[in-house]
């Protein structure tokens, strides 16, 4: 799954595949216009490094509502464990890192 942001908005794509997950933007996006959409979005928020975002888990959550089977709450739950143990999320696993893709 990743979030595809632009300049205004923020959209979870492929949310059924919890085997990856990304923030992806056009690569002209400046950094301050991710900042302001991430902040904007309710996404989580931009790391100082620029290349990676802490996206809240309940937003994930929220915007792949209704979108998703049954069982995506437990392999999503796998999915923030996984990352958990690679040290991609905060301590209380509210946020989890992404890496930021350029297209």
């Amino acid at each position: 799954m990743y979030i595809y942001i632009t300049e205004i908005s923020a959209e979870l794509a492929e949310p059924q595949d919890v085997t990856q997950f990304a923030v992806v933007c056009p690569d002209d996006l400046e950094r301050d216009k991710i900042e302001a959409t991430v902040r904007q979005q309710g996404l989580g928020e931009l790391l100082p490094d620029g290349g990676h975002v802490m996206v809240s888990v309940d937003a994930i959550r929220r915007m792949a509502s209704g979108r998703v089977g049954p069982g995506w709450p437990d392999d999503f739950a796998k999915m923030i464990d996984f990352a958990a143990g690679k040290g991609w999320t905060s301590e209380d696993r509210s946020q989890v890192r992404a890496h930021i893709e350029r297209v």
